[in-house]
C-alpha cells in the first residue's frame, strides 16, 4: 500500500496561474474608422451588431460607424442618453439577441458598452471619440449613483479603434484630463507597493513597470501635448490603451488607481459635475506623490503644461471641500490601502490642499 496520500511533506510545485485578457487589435490614426469592418472581420466577429453612441457623438461618429457596419452586418443602434442602471438594463434588453457591441464615443457610451457586453458575455469594440481617461482600454467600468461613483468589473475590448482625427477635435480639456489618468499611474503603483510592503498585498512588477514607464512618457512629453493637434491625440491615445493593458496584466486596477483615485472619487461625491475624472485623480496624483516623498512638482509642472488643473481652485471647487475629499479617501474602496489610508486628519488635510498653491 502506498504512502503517498498520507505523506504530510509533498514536493511543491508552482501552480500560480492567471487568465489575463488583451485586446487583440489595436488600431490607432488618422480616418481609421474605415477599418472597423476589416477589424470585426479578422475577429470573425459574427452578426448582428449593436452601435452604442451618445446624443452628441451619433451625429459625427455613430451613425457613420454604423452605416460602414451594415455593409458586412445586420446592424441595430442604441442611444446613451445617460449611464445609470436603468440606462443599463435597457441596453441589456435591447442586445440580448446581438453578436458583439460596438461603443462609439466618450467615457459613458464605452463604458455602458462594456458593462452590457460582460453582464451578457458577448464581446466588445471600444471606438473613442475623446482620449479622457484610460475606461477605453480597462476592464472597469463607472457607474454615476446617487452616492458618487462606483466602479464595476467588466472585460477589456477585444479591439481598439481611436481615429485620432476625431480625438484630436474634442475639447482638449478631454485629452488633457486623459494625461492626468494616465500621470496618475505614477502614484498607484507606489501605493500598490506600499501595500505590498505593510499588508502584504501580491504585486505584479511586469504591470508595474509598464504603468510606471506609461506615466513616466507622457510627463516627458508634457510640452507636445498641444489642443487640437493629432500626433497629441496619438500619444495619449496610446498611453490610455498601455495603461489599460497593465491592468489586464495585473488582473486589477492597482497599477492605475491607488489612493489619487479614491481622492478624485470623494471629490466627484462632494462636488458632483463639477470635475472630469482624470482632473480630480490629477490633483490627488500632486497629494499623494507629496506624501509618497516623491517629486510633487514635476507632476504639478507637468500638469499646468498640458492644462490641466492643479489645485481645487482651478476646479470652481472650495479648499475646505477638497480637504475634506481627502478625508473621505478612505472609506472609498477601504479594501484597496494606500498613502491616504495613513491617518490624515482634518489638519493635515488642510495643510495638504494649501500645499497645491505653492510656488
Amino acid at each position: 500500500m502506498s504512502a503517498d496520500p498520507i505523506k504530510v511533506l509533498k514536493t511543491k510545485v508552482f501552480d500560480k496561474s492567471r487568465w489575463m485578457q488583451l485586446p487583440r487589435d489595436v488600431v490607432i490614426g488618422h480616418d481609421v474608422l474605415p477599418q472597423v469592418p476589416a477589424v470585426c472581420a479578422d475577429l470573425c466577429l459574427d452578426d448582428p451588431v449593436v452601435v452604442f453612441s451618445g446624443t452628441h457623438t451619433r451625429d459625427f461618429a455613430g451613425e457613420r460607424v454604423a452605416t460602414l457596419l451594415r455593409e458586412h452586418y445586420e446592424v441595430s443602434t442604441f442611444t446613451v442618453k445617460e449611464i445609470s442602471m436603468e440606462t443599463i438594463r435597457e441596453a441589456e434588453d435591447h442586445c440580448k439577441g446581438a453578436g458583439f457591441l460596438v461603443g462609439v464615443g466618450g467615457g459613458r457610451v464605452i463604458d455602458c458598452a462594456k458593462i452590457v457586453s460582460y453582464n451578457l458575455d458577448r464581446q466588445f469594440i471600444s471606438i473613442p471619440t475623446a482620449a479622457s481617461h484610460d475606461g477605453i482600454a480597462s476592464a472597469r467600468a463607472s457607474v454615476p449613483m446617487e452616492n458618487g461613483s462606483v466602479s464595476l468589473e467588466a472585460h477589456p475590448p477585444l479591439a481598439i479603434v481611436a481615429d485620432t482625427g476625431l480625438i484630436a477635435a474634442a475639447p482638449h480639456r478631454l485629452l488633457a484630463a486623459g494625461c492626468a489618468d494616465v500621470i496618475s499611474n505614477s502614484t498607484a503603483v507606489l501605493d500598490w507597493e506600499l501595500a505590498h510592503r505593510l499588508k502584504h498585498e501580491e504585486v505584479s512588477e511586469y504591470a508595474i513597470a509598464l504603468s510606471r514607464m506609461t506615466a513616466d512618457l507622457l510627463m516627458k512629453n508634457a510640452r507636445s501635448i498641444k489642443p487640437h493637434s493629432e500626433e497629441s491625440a496619438w500619444m495619449v491615445t496610446k498611453a490610455l490603451v498601455s495603461s489599460g493593458v497593465a491592468m489586464s496584466i495585473a488582473g486589477s486596477s492597482r497599477p492605475g488607481s491607488g489612493g489619487e483615485h479614491k481622492f478624485g472619487h470623494a471629490l466627484e461625491k462632494l462636488a458632483p459635475g463639477t470635475a472630469l475624472h482624470g482632473e480630480a485623480c490629477g490633483i490627488g496624483t500632486i497629494i499623494a506623490m507629496y506624501l509618497h516623498g516623491g517629486d510633487w512638482r514635476a507632476i504639478r509642472d507637468a500638469l499646468r503644461t498640458i492644462g490641466a488643473p492643479i489645485t481645487p481652485g482651478d476646479l470652481g471647487i472650495d479648499d475646505s471641500v477638497a480637504a475634506e475629499a481627502l478625508l473621505m479617501a478612505r472609506t472609498i474602496r477601504p479594501e484597496r490601502f494606500t498613502i491616504l489610508d495613513m491617518g490624515l486628519n482634518q489638519r493635515s488635510a488642510t495643510e495638504l490642499v494649501k500645499m497645491l498653491y505653492q510656488e
